[in-house]
């Protein structure tokens, strides 16, 4: 689809906190201090200061400095109309949407029309010559010589098409273009912006703008793009299914502390393979050189994935027998189910042909392969797949399959000093020296990437089990190892079973007896008790019922042992996708049971490491804590007077041409005082909404089930927190075109133009929760972009880490900053493969008055306590964790149901997406109650080293929020079967008879039964 063309404030005053930072020297950007003055107003919180904290080090980024125009700039709408004669014209080239009479047209024509409008249809009346964004927006160097507004006829008619075939007797076609000066845009409150005298208004955004669509209109021009990015043919790579790679560079014009600059970065864009259609789909479906698959005769699952595929790419149809293609493109709308021998039409009062018969006899083209599908138009018309031509540089502008993921990074993915070298090169393509648009506003851009000064924070300090020989330790390069160290609080495995989905051949008695022996060993090591060796191996067919399997295999263990498993280990074959869904779908969703899946192939002589890194996974899924920061650490989280809850909040949405499939929401927060445990809350809303429809709901759980876990775990008097913390994960600049990630996107996408929607709802919604919960918490909101272009480079290579990039812990917030507000850059994570990417950390409203140095220090902690790593991430853990939640909202739906989760159709009108997102809605399933919540895990619900009174117990849990009785008895139970297990005495019951943790079960009524086992899904219950 083509693409279609307030007032600042930073929140009121805060209540309380330490005291500001104050800034330190001045930054070489120049501006005083770098700091707003007092009348500007700005979006989210004005800078306080600039952090201290850290040990200097310069880097290099990549931005490039550039001037300010001087002279005023003019704004000019545009409207493209089509001339009524072509209005009638519904199969020419890409079969634009009409509305009335103004078009909507693919941005690329869009650019075509204002080139020829601009070179060749009034040339005198366009100098020098406005840069276009390929919407409706023109700016100019100065004021057009029409008056306030205009319109011009522009033909277009390219080389040998003024007298196409398809349109015989037809000229070329008209497009009626109006421009309207709208605004005159005076530099210098851009200049006044950058120096922090002027507030972030709509005067400075459009300056912004202009400068940017000045920038990029050169390469627009001449080269595939989408919104940011241009792409060359000079460095591509075939990846093979109709898939190539084209190296691309990135420009965005930012304004920073005193100065303007150029976001420059390489990118990576996928294209269809240019060449006959038939070619393209045949390799698509790795079936190279044999028409004969795509006959009618093929399989419909393959059908729709090849249609997916094409929907949308533009194609080159054939005239006439030994002419040439159109050369105007049509769109692809959908693909046959028939052959073009089978599919029939009536052509005028005629008789009924085939379309193999009408190529034949009318147009003198026989088919070579009359049996191969058709493509469908836009306009109905039905062409074979054989006479259909792919042009270069098309932008496969939707979700590529994911076995080529490894590709994609190995193409994108350079080592820092690599890429820097790419982005220098990259000025010689951009050509900003050669540009006249450019050159015309007075835009000279520097040759050199900008060095600027930065801060390495220090790692907190992590604390393991009190009975480990190293019970705390510092990272370095954001990493560090489990030796010696047992973890912060372990779980328990009563009983756990085996069960393999490989083949018995490939993966037999000897390779299971390896893994269970490493995996206990491994668990063990690090302090999970493992009570008891596997109840239950089996071997198991993916063809079968898999949740049935699982079923069967836990009433296996409950026959053998009277108890139901604790951990249901899964061994996966290669491509187990499927199977792990499943698995995910019956251990979160329907039996409330833990599932821990390995791959076989890992597990053949796997190492120690290997099954360590599983254990890290395994004791959270367990209700344990693998590390928590040292408090003295991490000052702000250690202020027992101001007991802090920290959210992370994700959204996602379904890949490109999915539309009407629902997009995913989540909310993490701890509810520990450690902020090493966490709770998760999902939602599902209207497909690509960024904003968090249901956030009051959402932090109303997570709070309540704070406070609960502080008041009747942590035995907390006040359990209310003081501070709420909220991350917002977001990305900034994301388009249509992204190649990565490939399975999602994840359109944590909330711009910067919309940080005032996510203040006027968001923040409302939170501050709502609290109200209804009759709590005042002073509230931070800050947004993390991830998506975004800006990298740092060590100056030289004895300054960065083993890869080459910036330390773990660097920080950046001066020089490259908002000119007003508080932001900044921070690397957090120690770098692998290519060059790291720094999270953005915006700060939206901030009550408890945070200084630089200390949100600084708290965002690099948060970032070591990822459970399920031992090296910090790249966004603080509640974040992550919302992107985990997120990512996993698919194991919520019954596999068996037939919920196109990857969005395969599309839906195509407003009543139809409706009904998608309905249907979506009805078919979510919640996590099992066993799965939703830590308070009804064993681990939470332990009673003590003496017997509680069970209606004592009952009485204080009951009105927990969501819990129900079954799920009260069967915690409650748990934990005096931990009591029995542990006594050093026998416990007897009022018959005298010898109470054991296996023989022990309470039914709904309180009344003991023996040898019973629990009730649970595992029976359909």
């Amino acid at each position: 689809m083509p693409p279609r063309a307030g007032r600042g404030r930073g929140g009121p005053p805060p209540r309380g906190g330490g005291p500001a930072l104050r800034g330190g020297p001045a930054p070489r950007g120049g501006a005083v201090q770098g700091l707003a003055l007092a009348h500007v107003e700005s979006i989210g919180v004005k800078r306080p200061g600039f952090g201290n904290a850290g040990r200097a080090l310069e880097v290099y980024t990549n931005h490039f400095t550039t001037d300010i125009p001087t002279e005023t700039i003019h704004h000019y709408d545009g409207k493209t109309l089509l001339t009524f004669p072509n209005l009638l014209d519904v199969n020419h080239a890409a079969d634009p949407i009409v509305v009335g009479a103004q078009l909507t047209l693919p941005a690329s024509l869009n650019f075509e029309i204002i080139k020829t409008l601009q070179e060749t249809v009034a040339p005198q009346v366009f100098t020098p010559r406005g840069a276009y964004d390929g919407r409706k927006n023109l700016f100019a160097a100065s004021r057009l010589s029409f008056g306030d507004s205009a319109e011009f006829d522009v033909a277009l008619s390219k080389a040998g098409a003024a007298q196409d075939a398809s349109r015989p007797g037809k000229g070329p076609k008209v497009y009626k273009v109006r421009l309207t000066h709208v605004a005159e845009v005076n530099p210098e409150v851009l200049a006044r912006f950058l120096q922090g005298q002027q507030s972030h208004d709509n005067t400075v955004l459009t300056a912004i703008t202009a400068l940017n669509v000045v920038v990029r209109m050169e390469p627009n021009l001449n080269y595939p793009f989408n919104v940011r990015s241009f792409f060359t043919n000079k460095e591509t790579k075939d990846i093979g299914s109709g898939i190539e790679l084209w190296r691309g560079y990135f420009q965005s014009v930012r304004p920073a502390i005193g100065r303007m600059l150029i976001n420059v970065d390489i990118s990576t864009g996928a294209m269809y393979k240019p060449g006959p259609l038939l070619s393209l789909c045949l390799e698509f479906l790795d079936m190279r050189g044999q028409p004969a698959a795509l006959t009618g005769k093929i399989p419909e699952r393959e059908r729709l994935r090849v249609q997916k595929f094409i929907s949308g790419i533009r194609i080159l149809t054939p005239s006439s027998k030994g002419a040439r293609p159109n050369a105007s493109p049509r769109v692809v709308k959908r693909l046959s189910k028939n052959g073009a021998n089978e599919l029939t039409f009536r052509l005028g009062d005629g008789p009924t042909m085939t379309v193999a018969n009408y190529f034949q006899t009318q147009q003198n083209q026989p088919l070579r392969y009359p049996g191969v599908l058709c493509v469908e138009l836009g306009s109905g018309a039905l062409l074979p797949l054989e006479l259909c031509q792919v042009p270069p540089g098309q932008i496969i502008r939707k979700q590529l399959p994911s076995d080529k993921t490894v590709d994609v990074l190995s193409f994108a993915t350079k080592k820092p000093q690599e890429r820097l070298q790419s982005i220098r090169n990259g000025l010689s393509v951009l050509a900003y020296g050669q540009s006249q648009y450019v050159r015309q506003f007075g835009m000279n851009v520097g040759q050199e990437p900008v060095k600027i000064g930065a801060r390495v924070l220090i790692p907190p300090t992590l604390k393991y089990g009190a009975k480990s020989k190293q019970p705390t330790i510092t990272p370095r390069d954001g990493a560090w190892n489990m030796i010696d160290k047992r973890l912060f609080q372990p779980g328990v495995i009563e009983q756990w079973i085996v069960v393999i989905y490989e083949r018995q051949q490939r993966f037999n008695n000897n390779n299971v007896t390896d893994m269970i022996a490493g995996l206990t060993a491994a668990c063990n090591t690090v302090g999970i008790v493992v009570k008891n060796a596997p109840a239950h191996v089996t071997w198991e067919s993916a063809q079968g019922d898999i949740s049935q399997q699982l079923r069967n295999a836990g009433l296996t263990c409950r026959n053998k042992t009277n108890a139901l498993p604790t951990v249901i280990v899964v061994i996966l074959p290669e491509g187990g996708n499927d199977i792990y869904n499943e698995v995910k779908h019956f251990g979160d969703i329907s039996a409330g049971v833990v599932t821990q899946c390995m791959k076989s192939s890992k597990c053949f002589r796997a190492k120690p490491q290997y099954y360590a890194n599983v254990t890290l996974k395994l004791n959270v899924k367990l209700g344990g804590i693998n590390t928590v920061p040292d408090p003295r650490s991490v000052s702000l989280l250690a202020d027992a007077t101001n007991p802090t809850i920290v959210m992370g909040a994700d959204v996602i949405h379904p890949a490109p041409g999915s539309d009407g499939r629902p997009s995913f929401t989540a909310l993490v927060g701890n509810v520990d005082s450690d902020t090493a445990k966490y709770i998760a809350t999902i939602k599902v809303q209207t497909s690509r909404q960024e904003i968090i429809e249901d956030l009051e709901s959402m932090t109303s759980y997570i709070l309540s089930m704070y406070m609960q876990y502080r008041q009747h775990v942590e035995k907390k008097a006040n359990p209310a927190p003081k501070r709420i913390i909220f991350f917002r994960g977001i990305v900034l600049f994301r388009t249509g075109s992204a190649v990565s990630p490939l399975t999602w996107v994840y359109a944590d996408g909330v711009s910067e133009g919309q940080f005032q929607q996510v203040l006027d709802k968001e923040l409302v919604l939170i501050q709502k929760a609290c109200a209804a919960l009759k709590i005042n918490p002073k509230i931070t909101m800050i947004v993390v972009g991830k998506r975004h272009h800006v990298r740092f480079f060590p100056k030289s290579s004895n300054e960065g880490d083993r890869s080459g990039n910036c330390p773990a812990g660097t920080v950046v917030d001066r020089e490259v900053v908002n000119p007003v507000e508080f932001d900044f850059y921070l690397q957090s994570h120690g770098g692998l493969l290519g060059t790291s990417r720094p999270a953005h950390y915006n700060v939206l409203y901030d009550e408890n008055k945070f200084t630089p140095d200390g949100l600084q220090s708290l965002c690099f902690a948060l970032c070591h306590v990822y459970a399920r790593s031992t090296r910090s991430v790249s966004i603080p853990a509640p974040v992550y964790y919302a992107d985990i939640v997120c990512s996993r909202a698919k194991h919520h739906y019954d596999p068996r149901q037939n919920l196109e989760l990857t969005g395969s159709e599309t839906a195509t009108n407003t009543e139809e997406q409706k009904a998608t997102l309905a249907a979506f809605k009805a078919a979510f399933k919640p996590l099992h109650s066993k799965m939703s919540k830590l308070i009804c895990s064993q681990s939470a619900l332990w009673v003590g080293h003496s017997m509680s009174d069970l209606k004592q117990e009952h009485k204080k849990l009951k009105d927990w929020q969501g819990t129900t009785t079954r799920a009260i008895f069967m915690g409650i139970l748990a934990g005096i079967r931990d009591l029995l297990s542990h006594s050093s005495k026998p416990w007897v019951d009022h018959r005298g008879q010898v109470l054991t943790a296996t023989s022990l079960r309470w039914d709904l009524y309180g009344k003991r039964t023996a040898n019973s086992g629990v009730s649970s899904n595992f029976d359909g219950d």
